[in-house]
């Protein structure tokens, strides 16, 4: 029902009232607000609406009513597809808005946002036999997109393309029978044009021999929604959908995926070029977007397509090539009254788009700080910000944070192999991983720097690296090369520059009283050690020990020395619980709080221990919230660290069945 009035509205009204706010709200809104009571949810809506006529007026006046509060209760008791049908009476305009907020918290930013197509995936799937078929929708041409991906497959003279129409049938099917002999690619375009050549267009494909058919033939075709398509070469075939792009965003988006760098870096007016092509995209995105306003936008809804752009775009390179001064006068007549007005026919129409391009066509906009809009939410880019920039900037950062390797000869010096102190020996095997890292990272970044200005040749491997940096990645040679972690790069950097500065600590000051077990590259090695120390110390079997475990709810600043037996850790994350400490024992996790820190806990070395039984919880330590890993040869996986026990006054099946673990590290 709740579904139904969305799309439709209501069709009953259970009781008549008044409009309680004629001086703003219209009959017709309060109409839907009393149709909206008839629905199980809203019984008491209108009744109850006059009590927050503030609130309503609020979301009415909005800009971004679909994002304002309800007043009241009406807040929480809605979920958040109900409150689309409480704006659909007081703001049917925001309701298009509200459903992409919707869709984008439901289910994912990118299922509001066109889809570049790939034909990359399409081809693998296709086959001689087989066509590709773009399904066309209204202002969109998927030939471009075609000849670049032929460019980049080798085939761009190898491709054929024909438009289907009156008496274009014979041609097209020759040029079929020939490239299926050579294994070449043959484009159809409009085939909803052609409606009588279809069956012949059938015939041809079902014939298709594919012991006798040349490997790499492809045949193309693209047709808007037709009743005269054949049912079974649809079948058959590779379907794709062309969508316009909607919204300036995705405008802009699609305009530049047809720019590469080889473009926008041979202009020889550079920055110049690369403000004007933004801007006359901006232009573009802003005529498509105008449509959607009816007669406000223009008399007459002009179908302009990326056809006007692209050679917009390439008079642009042209005559900054050619002139020294930008004339701006020839520009704007040639994409004004030419590209884009050769289609105008109202006059007013014409006036209002020489009006728009003057805003974006003009010497203005070569300033770097240019702002389009009055929210400044559109303005110019700086044409030095490249990728490659961009890229340098973050790895000479990167660069200059991270230390150069510690130098293992001091180290094993000062803290050499001693019986009676195994910490020792674990700290120089930190010290031999992290220093492989960093080698790693200084190492592969003074390359890539080197590549970005020329010096060496960028390898593929290089360039992976590149654009992982770019995305916020940890590169493939690095990660190979460190311990598990799921953050991106900017916080890696930071843990790492963390963890380098705990192993100088210890180096500098000696064993720390308390150990940061999420600093250790092998945090196994550290506990054997531990169990070690206390095995020599003892003098009996270290395969007799294991640990007790003690929390220590004391501030970390007040443990200033080690005990006398085992270890003080901290670093560690709950998930699934928290710790109180005002009842020493797992508690449930607070709403809304995925991770809670643990206390200090004290790892204390016994012999012969048996476990308790009771009044604690096994709870496991993993390395990464992922908790999988591989099988390792102790039976455990690669993630897990050990268990540790801690007092709770619930059985342990309460917190198993919560997934409850101690984790040395978040993602973020």
């Amino acid at each position: 029902a709740e579904w139904h009035f969305l799309i439709s509205g209501g069709t009953t009204v259970p009781k008549k009232l008044p409009n309680p706010a004629s001086d703003w709200l219209s009959d017709r809104s309060w109409g839907e607000v009393l149709m909206l009571a008839a629905l199980h949810n809203f019984a008491k809506f209108a009744d109850e609406f006059p009590d927050h006529l503030d609130g309503f007026r609020r979301v009415f006046d909005s800009s971004d009513p679909h994002r304002e509060p309800l007043p009241g209760h009406w807040d929480s008791d809605l979920d958040s597809f109900q409150k689309l049908l409480v704006l659909r009476c007081l703001r049917a305009d925001k309701v298009a808005n509200a459903m992409q907020d919707f869709v984008s918290q439901k289910i994912g930013q990118r299922f509001i946002e066109p889809q570049t197509a790939d034909l990359s995936l399409a081809f693998k799937d296709s086959s001689p036999t087989s066509s590709l078929i773009f399904i066309l929708s209204v202002g969109t041409d998927p030939a471009v997109d075609l000849y670049k991906f032929a460019e980049e497959m080798k085939f761009i003279k190898k491709l054929t393309a024909i438009s289907l129409g009156q008496g274009q049938g014979p041609i097209a099917e020759n040029l079929m029978k020939q490239a299926m002999e050579r294994g070449h690619w043959v484009f159809f375009q409009n085939c909803h044009l052609a409606p009588s050549w279809m069956p012949s267009l059938e015939r041809l494909i079902e014939h298709i021999d594919p012991n006798k058919v040349h490997r790499d033939f492809r045949l193309w075709l693209t047709s808007m929604p037709s009743p005269s398509f054949p049912v079974a070469v649809l079948q058959n075939g590779s379907k794709m959908t062309v969508e316009p792009p909607r919204g300036i965003k995705a405008n802009l988006l699609k305009c530049f995926t047809n720019f590469n760098d080889e473009f926008l870096n041979g202009n020889s007016k550079g920055g110049t070029f690369k403000l004007l092509l933004f801007s006359l995209s901006l232009f573009h995105g802003v005529t498509l977007e105008r449509r959607k306003f009816g007669a406000l936008g223009f008399n007459i809804p002009y179908e302009f397509t990326d056809g006007d752009l692209r050679i917009c775009v390439s008079q642009l390179n042209m005559f900054l090539n050619e002139y020294q001064n930008i004339p701006f006068k020839v520009l704007q007549y040639t994409a004004g009254h030419i590209n884009y007005g050769g289609r105008v026919t109202d006059d007013w129409d014409r006036r209002c788009l020489m009006n728009i391009l003057d805003d974006f066509y003009s010497d203005i906009v070569l300033d770097n700080q240019h702002i389009f809009s009055p929210s400044g939410i559109y303005h110019q880019l700086d044409p030095d910000d490249t990728v490659h920039k961009v890229i340098e900037e973050q790895a000479k950062s990167i660069l200059k944070r991270i230390s150069l390797p510690i130098n293992l000869a001091e180290v094993s010096a000062q803290y050499p192999v001693k019986y009676e102190e195994s910490m020792n020996t674990v700290l120089v095997q930190e010290v031999i991983r992290y220093n492989r890292l960093l080698g790693a990272i200084h190492q592969t970044l003074k390359d890539l720097l080197k590549a970005l200005k020329g010096l060496v040749v960028m390898s593929q491997s290089l360039e992976t690296m590149a654009n992982s940096i770019f995305n916020n990645v940890v590169p493939e040679l690095w990660s190979s090369k460190a311990y598990p972690s799921l953050k991106p790069l900017a916080a890696w950097v930071i843990d790492l520059v963390d963890r380098i500065n705990f192993i100088q600590h210890w180096i500098d000051n000696g064993i720390p009283p308390v150990f940061w077990i999420s600093g250790f590259f092998f945090p196994q090695a550290f506990l054997t050690g531990t169990l070690q120390n206390y095995a020599r110390k003892a003098v009996i079997s270290i395969d007799t020990i294991t640990f007790g475990f003690k929390v220590i709810d004391t501030d970390l600043d007040t443990l200033t020395s080690r005990p006398d037996n085992g270890c003080y850790i901290r670093g560690l994350f709950l998930e699934g619980a928290q710790w109180d400490s005002t009842l020493h024992e797992l508690a449930e996790s607070r709403p809304k709080e995925l991770y809670t820190d643990m206390p200090v806990m004290w790892l204390i070395p016994t012999a012969n221990r048996k476990k308790p039984v009771t009044g604690v919880y096994d709870c496991p330590v993993y390395k990464t919230l992922t908790r999988a890993g591989t099988l390792s040869t102790t039976g455990h996986s690669t993630n897990y660290v050990v268990a540790v026990e801690v007092p709770s006054t619930k059985p342990q099946f309460h917190w198993i069945k919560r997934g409850v673990a101690l984790l040395c590290a978040l993602n973020y």
